[in-house]
């Protein structure tokens, strides 16, 4: 069996979740509980942050675009363009917020990245028009 090259992009969503989120001062801010996948295209859209608490109570979680972190192989973590501070100010978030476009769209505005349905895709095709509402998971 062959092994796997340790400069391969490619990474297992398990082995995502649970990484340390930096602010660009390079201070914790979190950690990686989730991804949220596009069902169609199969892109990573937000990676949903857990962070605050204690021993993993009171915690808030809050989906950052993908487009605003990046992984930073010296700290084997994420660095995000965004604060703490920012986080605990940003748009009210709930479990419906990410079937909602108009909330997407305020909080790409937010974060101030590009929002993904407006990115092209491989092939040059716009993404204007996606679906609503997402199917069933």
């Amino acid at each position: 069996m062959a092994t796997a090259s340790p400069t391969f992009n490619l990474i297992s969503s398990e082995k995502v979740e649970g990484t340390k989120v930096y602010d660009q001062g390079g201070s914790k801010i979190g950690e990686i509980d989730h991804l949220m996948i596009d069902k169609v295209s199969g892109q990573v859209r937000y990676a949903v942050m857990s962070f605050g608490g204690f021993l993993g109570l009171g915690h808030s979680h809050y989906p950052l675009p993908w487009n605003a972190i990046r992984y930073d192989t010296a700290k084997e973590g994420y660095i995000a363009n965004v604060t703490e501070s920012q986080l605990k100010d940003a748009p009210e978030f709930t479990d419906d917020s990410l079937t909602d476009r108009d909330w997407e769209a305020r909080w790409h505005q937010y974060f101030g990245t590009r929002p993904y349905w407006e990115e092209r895709g491989a092939s040059g095709e716009s993404r204007m028009n996606p679906p609503s509402t997402p199917g069933p998971i």
